[in-house]
């Protein structure tokens, strides 16, 4: 054999046993991620509640228990969405994504941008990093954000819980209602041209720390480097937010006053669901958090629909997401956002008041 069919042999294999290896790699990574993010609940278990002694029912062991969780299920999902939607943005560049899902296209893009928010059932702050990675792949602001608003507000666990404990009924009209929100809201932004308060480090593409125009003639290990970059560059601007997020919401969790509703959120009072849609935009709770509070009001007599205002306050808006959602978008964006989405709320409230009284 020869030394030169050798090394064409050799440079075969090697080329060849490469991509094996670069798989390889990315399905551990995958395994590891999976299995960090089903172990985390159960870890923090142990180590909150038995091994520091803390009580689950107080707020203390409640609190720690909630930040120490949230900072690492959502630094996970920021690690992997941002990721896998970088490494498949660069097969797509920005202009060809905005014109297939913007101009006279944007309405029906808000409709499924809303349906996909109806399947991932995330809570206000784990929507963020998904919203981030379809701001930076070129989605149209509009169209991004009415799934922001419908992936906490609308899906299957909140839908289940409202059948249980208030029949077909109110569950079928909550989620229309947060649907009708998500896409009209979500279609009413996008239409008043914000995308100029969206931080511009979210639309830039970088490979080795310099913005790139194209992403055409990458390579395979250029994706990869690129999302691997893109995860480390937007951790770093965002971690601060993410930490103070997380941390108003373990101080403020699971706190909400039954004495305060009852008094000021009541049938006497005309603004009640104003009251309770202003009082939950601070709170920051999940479908399933926030439904025992929700049994206990509407068992002291609160109308249902200053109820399901108040329920759509605290899991579509919440404070821990405004502070996480600042290192990408303007106080301007984040302001009309609120304004709009409580808005809509506070409408909801009131017709559901008179619909199903």
């Amino acid at each position: 054999m020869s030394p030169g069919y050798r090394y064409r042999v050799d440079r075969r294999a090697l080329v060849t046993g490469v991509p094996w290896r670069r798989f390889l790699l990315l399905g551990g990574a995958a395994l590891t991620w999976w299995a960090l993010y089903r172990v985390n609940g159960p870890v923090w278990d142990v180590l909150v509640y038995d091994v520091a002694g803390l009580d689950p029912a107080g707020r203390l062991g409640a609190g720690a228990h909630f930040f120490l969780y949230d900072c690492v299920k959502i630094t996970l999902l920021l690690v992997g969405i941002i990721f896998v939607v970088t490494v498949l943005r660069s097969f797509m560049s920005i202009e060809r994504t905005r014109a297939l899902l913007g101009g006279r296209r944007q309405g029906a893009g808000n409709v499924l941008a809303a349906g996909l928010g109806v399947i991932t059932p995330f809570c206000s702050c784990s929507a963020v990093p998904a919203f981030i990675g379809f701001v930076a792949a070129g989605v149209p602001i509009g169209v991004t954000l009415s799934f922001l608003i419908a992936s906490p507000l609308v899906n299957e666990i909140a839908v289940g819980l409202l059948v249980t404990m208030f029949g077909w009924r109110v569950a079928g009209a909550y989620v229309a209602a947060g649907l009708v929100i998500a896409v009209l809201a979500g279609w009413v932004l996008g239409r008043a041209g914000v995308e100029k308060w969206v931080e511009p480090f979210v639309f830039e593409t970088r490979l080795g720390g310099q913005i790139i125009d194209s992403t055409a003639g990458l390579t395979l290990d250029d994706r990869l480097r690129m999302g691997r970059e893109e995860v480390v560059t937007i951790l770093r601007k965002i971690w601060p937010y993410l930490l103070v997020g997380i941390g108003v919401g373990a101080l403020i969790h699971g706190w909400a006053p039954e004495e305060f509703f009852t008094r000021y959120a009541g049938t006497g009072n005309p603004f009640g669901v104003l009251v309770a849609v202003l009082v939950g935009i601070p709170l920051y709770s999940n479908a399933a958090g926030v439904m025992p509070l929700v049994q206990a009001l509407y068992d002291k007599g609160l109308p249902m629909g200053t109820l399901l205002a108040f329920m759509m306050a605290v899991v579509a808006l919440s404070l821990p997401e405004m502070i996480l959602l600042r290192r990408v978008l303007k106080p301007q964006l984040i302001g009309v956002y609120v304004t709009v989405v409580g808005t809509s709320i506070v409408v909801v409230g009131y017709l559901f008041n008179l619909l199903l009284a």
